[in-house]
C-alpha cells in the first residue's frame, strides 16, 4: 500500500492521567477514533498534500491509520513542550521527500519547527546527492537546497504547549496522517 494522500494536523491535552491526556491531544488533532500505527518518515512520491479538513472527513473509526508522529508529554509545572513534524518535498515528483520528528523541551513553536525542517531538508539532500555544510545556519542551508533546484518546498507542523500550572499532564502531538 502506497498512500496517495497526505495530511498534518496537531494537538494538544491536558489531564491528570498521562494516557488521557494523550488521547486529549489526539481529540484535539482530529484522530483519536483511528487505530494509529506509527511509522518511519518517507513523503510518499506522487503523493497530495490535502487540507486537515478533507483528511479527518476521510477518516472511519477504527481505520487502521498510518501516521508519522511527533508527541511529548511533561506533568512538570509552566515546563515549555513542543512536537514538531518536518517536511522536505523534492522538485521530481517522481521522487519521495522526507518527513522528520522533533520532540523538545524548552523550545518555541519557531525554533521546535525550524529544526524539524532542517533535519527533513537535510535528509533529502543527502539521498538526492547535494552537497552542504551541516555547520552552516538553515536560513543558509534552505537557501542553498531551494537555489539547487532539486528541492522545491519546506514546511513544518509544530504544537507547543506549557506544563499545567497545577501540575497535570500536558501532551503535544503533532503528525502527518497517510492516506490510501
Amino acid at each position: 500500500m502506497i498512500p496517495t494522500k497526505v495530511f498534518f494536523t496537531k494537538g494538544v491535552g491536558r489531564h491528570k492521567d498521562q494516557l488521557t491526556s494523550f488521547e486529549l491531544a489526539l481529540r484535539d488533532a482530529g484522530v483519536a477514533s483511528c487505530n494509529l500505527v506509527t511509522v518511519s518518515s518517507i513523503f510518499p512520491a506522487g503523493a497530495k498534500k490535502v487540507t486537515r479538513e478533507e483528511g479527518i472527513r476521510q477518516l472511519t473509526p477504527g481505520q487502521i491509520t498510518f501516521v508519522v508522529m511527533a508527541r511529548n508529554a511533561t506533568n512538570e509545572p509552566n515546563r515549555l513542550i513542543a512536537s514538531s513534524i518536518g517536511v522536505a518535498l523534492p522538485a521530481d515528483q517522481g521522487h519521495h521527500g522526507y518527513l522528520s520528528e522533533h520532540h523538545s523541551f524548552g523550545e518555541t513553536d519557531e525554533k521546535a519547527g525550524e529544526y524539524a525542517e532542517d533535519l527533513a531538508a537535510s535528509m533529502l539532500a543527502t539521498v538526492l546527492g547535494l552537497e552542504f555544510d551541516p555547520a552552516t545556519s538553515w536560513d543558509e542551508r534552505e537557501q542553498q537546497f531551494k537555489m539547487s533546484g532539486k528541492i522545491v518546498k519546506t514546511f513544518n507542523i509544530t504544537q507547543s504547549a506549557q506544563g499545567d500550572k497545577h501540575g497535570v499532564w500536558t501532551t503535544t502531538v503533532a503528525m502527518a496522517v497517510l492516506l490510501p
